[in-house]
This record gives C-alpha cells, structure tokens and sequence, in this order.
C-alpha cells in the first residue's frame, strides 16, 4: 500500500509539474510575441538637387527623428539650399549672384512595410525659412552682402514653406538606413532688394543615411517547436 502511495504521489508531482511547464511555455510565448511595439532614434543627412528659378540649386539636409513601431516618424528637419541665379540687379558686379537660404520646421513621415528590407515613405516638412543674395567677387568667392544700401543691415526675407514628397528606405540594419526619393517645394514669396520677389518652388531629388537605432524594444525570436 505505502508502494502504491508513494507511486501515486509520484505521478501527480510528474503531472504538475508537466502542466505548469506547459503553462510558463505558453505564457512566455505569450510575451515574446513577434509583433511587439518597437521604437527607433536617428540622426540623419541627405543631398538632394533640383531647379530654383530655371537655375540649378542643391539642397543640404539635417534631420533628428523618433520612429514609432517602424510606421511613423517624427522630428525636426533643417536644409541649407543655394543656386546661381542671372544677376539682374544692376548693382553687384559678375554675370550672376547667389541665391542662399535655409528653411526648417517639423518632420512627419508616414512609413509602408517598415518591417522589409525596401519600405516606402511619405515624408513632409511643415515649416519657415529665410533667404538672401550674395555677391560674387573678383576671386569667384561669393560673399554676403557686407550692407545694405540704405539701412546698413543684411537682407533677409522670410517665408513659409511645406514639402511633401516620397522615400524609398532600405533598412541595411539595426543601425543604419538608406533613403533616395523626391520632394515638392510649396514655397511662399520673399522679396529682396535689387533682387526683387522670388521663391524657391520646385522638385527635387536625392539621397541621405540614417544613423542610430530603429528597433529599441524587439524581443528576441524563437523557434515555435512545441506547437
């Protein structure tokens, strides 16, 4: 009889323990489950060239971002932006002037299929900007505008500006991500003196990197071996 006990006791500790295996099994696959939030940082630098005015111009620019769970991006984007422009100002010297600037504002950026290799994006920058002409000397250098003719002050005009456009991502790893795509400029007017009224509309196209982490918070995959 005590045999038969101890046999007994023997198969319900088994059996316990067996079922409370199972169970954390099951809860922990629970808890790794494959399509956790995950959230990203990065810094980011992109080139990109396009037309101001029927003229040539390059764009530079510099953006920080949080990333949400691979689908939305937001931040804060700067770009510096210049082109040789005709100079039809009839006061500063050379056959052409530099048109320079800069614009920045908030950086919202909806992501597809965040989770691939290749995803796509659609990128817009909601912002202000300031622009002004500088002067080319007789070296070739073009230089600020040391005063104005009659206040003694720099120009400078401001204007608003959002720029939509679209991105190929490839997300070479954890660390690093690859962007080529175009934009479209929808620029307000500014106005400066001998230059006249101008803005800086128009497409552009180009090429940038990403540095920093995409997936902060993944859970480590396993093999569902028990299922």
């Amino acid at each position: 009889m005590k045999r038969l006990i101890n046999t007994i006791l023997f198969v319900l500790i088994t059996i316990n323990i067996t079922l409370a295996q199972t169970k954390e099994t099951n809860e922990y696959v629970e808890f790794d489950d494959r399509k956790n939030i995950v959230h990203g940082v990065y810094l980011g630098v992109s080139q990109h060239f396009g037309r101001i005015s029927n003229e040539n111009a390059g764009l530079t620019s510099l953006k920080v971002a949080y990333v949400a769970n691979r689908k939305f991006e937001i931040g804060f984007e700067g770009t510096v932006f210049y082109s040789s422009q005709p100079n039809n100002t009839g006061v500063y010297r050379g056959n052409d002037i530099l048109l320079f600037g800069g614009y920045g504002g908030l950086h919202l950026e909806p992501i597809l299929f965040g989770n691939r290799f290749i995803s796509v994006s659609f990128p817009l920058l909601i912002g202000g900007g300031t622009a002004t002409i500088l002067e080319r000397k007789e070296n070739g250098d073009f230089e600020f505008i040391e005063e104005d003719f009659e206040n003694n002050k720099y120009d400078f005009d401001s204007f608003f500006i959002a720029e939509p456009g679209i991105n190929i991502l490839y997300n070479i790893s954890r660390y690093v991500q690859i962007e080529t795509g175009i934009r479209y400029r929808i620029s307000e007017s500014f106005k400066l003196p001998f230059y006249g009224k101008d803005n800086i509309k128009g497409f552009s196209a180009g090429l940038g990197i990403k540095i920093g982490v995409f997936n902060i918070g993944r859970k480590k995959k396993i093999k569902d071996d028990f299922n």
